[in-house]
């Protein structure tokens, strides 16, 4: 971000009538990762695997803005007895990548659980973007999926392009 020209981001819950941008807007970030790091063209991750995200017992959407405009969103899954908490969707626009909203929004969703003991969350061995992104982030890895360790409980979304090798990232707050 240009210091000189700082912009305040806010995090807020999803508006509805922000749902299809929000959803349209992951879509196409986490596509162009996959583009990016695999040369490949494909959908990685379905409507129907974003809206069953979102409406989780526990899921709570945030949108992120900067300036007014909308740069990003996350869906978060709160459980206030182990408050152990999930990161499950989260992403800035392609278009603004590289001006530290990543690591601003993150700052401000931690902020907006200081409950949180654990936060956990996923991403797959080749984003090389997203490990990056979690390590600054004072994630740590803490297992690795692959076929002969599959995660537990991981339904076939039937989106074989996504290769199953995923890294576990937790980070233990204070």
């Amino acid at each position: 971000m240009n210091p000189s020209h700082p912009q305040t981001l806010v995090v807020h819950p999803l508006k509805a009538e922000n749902r299809e941008w929000f959803i349209r807007s992951l879509q196409q970030a986490f596509r162009q990762a996959f583009q990016d790091e695999l040369a490949e063209n494909e959908e990685i991750i379905s409507r129907e695997e974003i809206e069953t995200c979102m409406q989780g017992e526990r899921a709570q959407c945030l949108q992120i803005e900067a300036g007014g405009s909308m740069v990003g969103g996350a869906v978060v899954n709160i459980n206030p007895q182990t408050q152990h908490n999930g990161l499950e969707l989260f992403f800035i626009c392609s278009s603004r990548h590289g001006q530290g909203f990543g690591q601003q929004a993150w700052k401000l969703i931690e902020q907006r659980y200081p409950q949180t003991r654990v936060w956990e969350t996923h991403t797959p061995y080749f984003e090389k973007r997203n490990i990056h992104f979690y390590l600054k982030c004072d994630f740590k890895i803490v297992e690795f999926y692959v076929e002969q360790n599959p995660a537990p409980d991981k339904p076939d979304s039937g989106n074989h392009a996504v290769p199953d090798e995923m890294f576990r990232f937790e980070k233990e707050m204070k």
